[in-house]
């Protein structure tokens, strides 16, 4: 993958269930077309809104396989590597990059709130597993392990560490990272709601969560930001707010495969232990895309 890949909007696809929870590569397949025909710059998959945690090693392996295949080399492959073990994720990464995938988004270890050493020593462990490139993903307001700049700058000395997707819902952290490590790393926006703010301070990309549902609204956004066209750009970021605030919050996996639901383009199933949003908060849902959709711009 070359560094000037590293940029532009990756979306988080969902990974979609059958009535028996099984994968649903039909689904899948329909809805990456649709991600591709929009001009997203990549794909990343198995992350957070994917559920990465409800599924097997063989599961994440053959969704791997899939997508790589699907996608023909058209974008990057993008896997996320988020594991329990330093074992688990090193097979993983090693199984992945047999697959043909393009690059990793690794996160810190899963449940054990890792120190600093510990968390450097996992990146660097699963790293040395695969020559293929990595994203460092931080995001300690759902994980509890925190990257912080100093961090990212130790980091640095490792070729393979070219990305950040920086999570913290903090914006003071980028210029921050700029100042420790110049232009090291690309620096992606993490959280949907703090795309224009993270942009304004020399993000590079976006791993975005509603373009699943709104591709078009989100690569459009992209370039005018990338272009630095920013009164057009807020304008759309204003009417797209109240959509992109649903991918925060503990169930945002569930809000964001509701709004692909209704959008056609997906099904709201989610595999427990999450369970799919009660009526209440399914119509807070549907109402805030109902509104959305009667001011939709003309793009």
């Amino acid at each position: 993958m070359k560094e000037e890949q590293w940029r532009g909007v990756y979306p988080a696809l969902t990974t979609q269930f059958g009535d028996d929870y099984g994968l649903d590569f039909d689904a899948m397949a329909r809805h990456l077309e649709f991600q591709l025909d929009a001009g997203v710059d990549g794909i990343i998959i198995l992350g957070s809104l994917a559920e990465n945690p409800a599924l097997d090693g063989d599961e994440k392996l053959r969704l791997t396989e899939f997508f790589v295949d699907a996608v023909g080399g058209r974008v990057p492959v993008v896997a996320c590597i988020a594991e329990s073990a330093t074992h688990r994720a090193r097979a993983f990464a090693q199984g992945a990059r047999d697959a043909g995938v393009d690059g990793f988004m690794l996160l810190p270890p899963m449940r054990y709130p890792s120190d600093r050493r510990e968390t450097r020593a996992y990146l660097e462990a699963v790293a040395d597993a695969t020559d293929v490139p990595i994203m460092l993903y931080n995001n300690p307001v759902a994980y509890g392990t925190d990257l912080l700049p100093e961090d990212f700058q130790a980091l640095a000395a490792n070729p393979k560490f070219v990305a950040i997707k920086e999570s913290s819902a903090n914006t003071r952290r980028i210029p921050e990272i700029r100042r420790l490590t110049g232009e090291r790393f690309a620096v992606f926006c993490g959280v949907d709601d703090l795309a224009y703010e993270c942009f304004a301070l020399g993000a590079r990309g976006w791993v975005a969560g509603l373009v699943v549902a709104f591709p078009r609204e989100t690569v459009q956004l992209y370039r005018l930001m990338r272009d630095r066209r920013w009164d057009q750009a807020r304008a759309l970021y204003e009417w797209f707010l109240p959509l992109l605030h649903l991918d925060v919050g503990p169930k945002f996996v569930q809000q964001i495969k509701l709004v692909e639901q209704i959008m056609g383009l997906g099904s709201a199933r989610v595999r427990p232990p999450r369970l799919e949003l009660c009526e209440a908060e399914a119509q807070r849902v549907a109402a805030t895309v109902q509104r959305a959709l009667a001011r939709r711009p003309a793009l």
